[in-house]
């Protein structure tokens, strides 16, 4: 259902398809609809199903096909409508067209759904288009959110309670949403898997509980302890496997990364002699796995990249801020079967450094970019496949897929490029990729937007905003194909949106007072934009942000008449929604001239059941051109332009020129000016006026018609005498204006 706040509720239209991008209703003896160019482009609607869009991680819906520069902005897009959760939201929003709801009052229904999960273990599922809670779910499993003494250091997240933390991933094959939650049952902290039916928010299977084991080189044995793990990254499924990665509550307190793998068909931990897990350091522990949220990484083939955090020294299978691609084939061991390897991994050569400054490669996840032929020198293979890793330093790690070069003692990393980006403070989000651009938020400086090329350096500067970012959040893209692309980022407290290719700001959701500003926003909070629609996930609500319903004037634009006159024709309008293309009902609709004292037969209409309302307008006395704003709640101002005639002309008067002194027989320096005025004051044009004299003397021209400000102008010469001159300015049954001059001796 799509509410209007003045109208109730509309309406629902189950599965509503945005093939049809707006609609413009025409009067004449019916109404009707047409949709314009791109129909066929816009016929299926994208799902995102997983973190950042898609397991690349681009954090790009190039299948949006409404939203587009050329409309978002403050006059037509802004908050639609807000929904309440019962905690934070740090999990990205997800979001399924027509899906038939088979629990609950709305069970057999069809609806766009957005799923959100929170921190204290919840899951709501609510209509994408008005905010209904379709149906709502506990996974705490029999226990209560790990909270208080069951959640070291959890405090540092801006948190009390930590529930579901990471990104469910939906499979629509089965129609299932996999998660992990953390929970605290009988004084013991579990994380289980659950794999809920996203049309009933119900268990498909019984909770599994994550449990594994590593085994380092010297023998050392390792167990996963829920107490000191999070499950911050989004989950990935990758070929049936689940994939989830873990690292510390916020602080080093016994924890490790983990990478964990299960089989969706039976919820076994995938892999040979590890049994599905790697631990990023099995010996000494750290070197967590938190990417900011952003979800484990996978190419085609099913190999997993993650970047991992610092630890306290480099060893043979110490993995701190590093990039690792673990391989589905043999899980997490080379050929050689040395237990607990990745098949790959890039170290930088300043890895102490990092460590001991706290300057995380996994405060981003990784993103591979499409493959690039030609690609870079140096890559190993045509086409090359690229990683981009970056850390809180700033510095963007592009990395050879095939050849990730481990670590280097030489002082130098042998990789494509080393790139660093204009940071005054730290990157703690993952980028955006669409067509040939990179997009990087590092805090305290402008957005950047870095060209991916096939050069030496295979990322140069592209453009930049001219504002500062402000927080930790990974950017967004909607694009339509390769154009239309916006750039979606939560700065400080707001919503913004930029031009993709200028990162010109369109709009921001500070711009408008109160009507559509956020609430506060979880830790590393990521929007989603989908069916024309963004949808931002705070501490205690979830926001949708779309286009407002479309106004569009059929009669009566445009026109002319006399002051104090009605105008010939009604203003007629039609209200339509332009998601669905379908009438606005029921609406208030208000007429405004800004004051100017005017008058309507009905200044706020209710729109009939085509949508249309109509009203009349007399002009006040005053001439002019008169802007007519035509506005409702969640609807973009359209505004007509009607101009108010003078009356007929009644006088004329002296304007300019008069008590003017100059030499006998010359011409006065200052044009003689009158003025046709109406019984209201207002200039008349086209007035025809004559010029005469007491005396003689001569005019240029003698008679003139009043211009379009009302004024006859004339240059009058002297005679040639010494004598007071009344010049007269008269027009047929209008009072006349006079002007007296002096006409004096020259000199001696």
């Amino acid at each position: 259902m799509r509410r209007d706040p003045n109208a109730g509720l509309l309406p629902h239209v189950p599965g509503r398809n945005k093939s049809v991008l707006f609609s413009r209703w025409v009067h004449g003896t019916t109404l009707f609809l047409f949709c314009i160019a791109l129909v066929c482009l816009a016929s299926a609607q994208q799902s995102v199903l997983t973190s950042r869009n898609d397991i690349a991680r681009s954090g790009a819906n190039t299948q949006e096909y409404l939203l587009e520069p050329s409309n978002v902005g403050k006059a037509s897009f802004g908050r639609l409508w807000t929904a309440p959760v019962d905690y934070q939201v740090l999990a990205q929003p997800l979001y399924v067209p027509n899906v038939t709801i088979r629990t609950g009052p709305f069970q057999g229904t069809v609806h766009n759904v957005v799923y959100v999960a929170t921190m204290t273990d919840s899951v709501y599922a609510l209509d994408a288009d008005d905010g209904t809670q379709l149906w709502y779910a506990s996974v705490v499993d029999g226990g209560v959110p790990a909270s208080g003494q069951y959640l070291p250091c959890g405090h540092l997240g801006g948190f009390t309670s930590e529930g579901i933390v990471g990104t469910p991933v939906i499979d629509l094959s089965t129609n299932t949403m996999f998660l992990v939650a953390k929970s605290v049952f009988n004084g013991t902290v579990t994380h289980n898997i659950h794999a809920l039916d996203i049309s009933t928010g119900l268990d498909q299977v019984f909770p599994v509980p994550i449990t594994a084991t590593s085994k380092s080189i010297a023998g050392r044995v390792k167990n996963f302890t829920s107490l000191h793990q999070k499950n911050r990254p989004g989950l990935a499924l990758v070929n049936g496997i689940l994939y989830m990665g873990f690292g510390s509550n916020g602080c080093n307190d016994g924890n490790t990364g983990w990478v964990l793998a299960y089989k969706t068909v039976n919820f076994q931990q995938f892999g040979f002699s590890l049994q599905g897990a790697f631990n990023t350091s099995p010996d000494i522990g750290f070197a967590s796995i938190w990417q900011t949220g952003n979800g484990l990484a996978a190419d085609g083939a099913g190999n997993v990249f993650v970047s991992t955090a610092e630890s306290t020294q480099v060893g043979q299978q110490i993995f701190g801020n590093s990039a690792l691609e673990l391989t589905p084939e043999f899980p997490w061991n080379p050929p050689d079967q040395i237990p607990n390897q990745p098949a790959q991994f890039f170290m930088p050569w300043n890895v102490s450094f990092l460590d001991e400054h706290d300057l995380d490669v996994s405060s981003t996840g990784p993103i591979l970019l499409p493959d690039q032929s030609p690609g870079p020198p140096g890559c190993s293979q045509d086409p090359c496949h690229v990683l981009l890793a970056a850390g809180k330093q700033g510095i963007v790690y592009v990395i050879d897929r095939d050849n990730m070069t481990g670590f280097s003692q030489d002082g130098s990393d042998h990789i494509l490029q080393e790139y660093s980006l204009l940071n005054n403070g730290e990157l703690m989000a993952s980028p955006a990729y669409w067509n040939g651009l990179v997009y990087y938020t590092p805090g305290g400086t402008p957005i950047q937007a870095l060209q991916v090329t096939s050069g030496s350096a295979p990322l140069v500067p592209f453009a930049q905003t001219a504002q500062r970012y402000i927080g930790a959040h990974a950017p967004t893209i909607s694009a339509s194909g390769n154009t239309n692309g916006i750039l979606w980022v939560l700065s400080g407290s707001a919503l913004d949106a930029f031009d993709a290719i200028s990162l010109k700001l369109l709009y921001t959701s500070d711009q408008s007072g109160t009507r559509d500003k956020l609430p506060k926003l979880a830790h590393f909070a990521t929007p989603t934009v989908a069916n024309g629609m963004v949808y931002v996930a705070t501490q205690t609500t979830v926001e949708a942000y779309g286009l407002f319903h479309i106004l569009n004037i059929t009669t009566g634009n445009n026109q002319t008449a006399q002051v104090l006159n009605q105008l010939p024709v009604p203003i007629q309008v039609v209200a339509s929604d332009p998601y669905t293309g379908q009438p606005v009902v029921g609406t208030t609709i208000t007429f405004s001239d800004g004051n100017k004292g005017g008058t309507f037969g009905n200044r706020s209409p209710v729109t009939n059941d085509q949508g249309m309302v109509s009203t009349t307008y007399t002009f006040p006395k005053k001439a002019g051109t008169y802007t007519i704003t035509i506005s409702a709640p969640t609807f973009g101002d359209i505004t007509a332009t009607e101009t108010a005639t003078p009356a007929a002309p009644i006088k004329l008067l002296t304007y300019a020129g008069a008590r003017q002194t100059g030499v006998e027989g010359t011409v006065l320096p200052k044009p003689l000016t009158a003025e046709a005025l109406d019984a209201y004051g207002n200039p008349v044009p086209g007035v025809p006026v004559a010029f005469s004299s007491n005396q003689g003397g001569g005019f240029n021209p003698r008679s003139i018609q009043t211009d379009t400000r009302g004024f006859a102008s004339t240059y009058f010469q002297l005679p040639m005498e010494v004598v007071k001159v009344i010049v007269t300015a008269s027009s047929s049954g209008l009072k006349s204006a006079t002007f007296v001059e002096f006409s004096v001796a020259g000199a001696p």
